[in-house]
């Protein structure tokens, strides 16, 4: 068997445990999807041991996903959200080109009310590095502001309480 992985297609995917970017082709490989001639990434998620660039077998895709533990699926959503938000916060090679603050607010609020929901679901050494990230990723939005939010109404701190740097 394969290695099953949750895919995020849009520019990213978290196979095996490493963090990879994605050519707009689908394929495994250091060019971006801008680079590749796409303009706003399609995301689809699966579950599969089939690549990225091959069609998708819906009813393969169900059985695989039934065979992965919560802590894991939990733990790549987390993951998917974190990089999402770091490129609407325009914390990626590309820059401001696709900075929005409007949903990185949305994406960092997410993740904090999943990393809030899910603690006693997964074990402090997976919430741990998870945590240092949404605060990192608080930090950049109330840098990335150009009127900051009071401490304790920034994004996610409804969960996490007021972040300081």
């Amino acid at each position: 068997m394969g290695d099953r992985s949750l895919h995020l297609w849009a520019g990213h995917t978290c196979l095996a445990g490493r963090y990879t970017r994605l050519a707009a082709t689908g394929r495994a490989g250091e060019s971006s999807a801008r680079e590749a001639g796409a303009r706003a990434p399609h995301i689809v998620w699966g579950m599969s041991e089939t690549p990225p660039n091959q069609p998708a077998d819906f009813d393969t895709m169900a059985r695989d996903i039934a065979e992965v533990p919560a802590v894991e699926v939990i733990v790549t959503v987390a993951v998917n959200l974190m990089s999402a938000a770091a490129v609407k916060l325009g914390l990626t090679e590309e820059g401001d080109q696709y900075k929005d603050l409007d949903e990185a607010r949305k994406l960092v609020h997410a993740l904090a009310g999943l990393l809030d929901a899910g603690a006693t679901e997964i074990s402090s050494f997976h919430a741990a590095p998870l945590r240092d990230g949404l605060k990192s990723l608080q930090l950049a939005f109330r840098e990335a502001s150009v009127v900051p939010d009071e401490p304790g109404k920034g994004p996610g701190e409804k969960y996490t309480g007021a972040v300081f740097g």
